[in-house]
């Protein structure tokens, strides 16, 4: 799934909590998930980012490298503009679009002493 930059704010947005914590009411296992979403989307960014940035390496100092410099920056301000990968992931969370699981705890035997 391909994050819709456009869709979300670049600017601080006041968030209602009762939104955030969703069907189970747990504010810290939504903000967990948030954070790992946030996680995910911050190291495709940073992939790509890199991954169109490795076209202007270059090991010979010439003319043309002033004007690649530019795209370079060109490139560089564009991911700067985006918005964050925790605004995109707190809207993603919001919209229903991430899914997680939380596993069932496991129950831990009681040592017989202790009885």
């Amino acid at each position: 799934m391909k994050p819709n930059p456009n869709a979300v704010s670049s600017s601080i947005v006041t968030r209602n909590i009762a939104d955030i914590t969703g069907d189970n009411g747990n504010v810290y296992e939504a903000i967990a998930v948030i954070s790992k979403r946030a996680n995910q989307l911050s190291v495709k960014l940073k992939e790509e980012l890199n991954d169109r940035l490795a076209e202007f390496a270059s090991t010979v100092d010439n003319l043309e490298e002033v004007f690649e410099n530019r795209e370079q920056i060109e490139v560089s301000k564009q991911y700067e503009r985006m918005p964050k990968p925790t605004s995109l992931a707190i809207e993603e969370f919001l919209q229903g679009k991430v899914y997680y699981s939380t596993p069932e705890p496991e129950e831990i035997p009681v040592p017989r002493e202790l009885f």
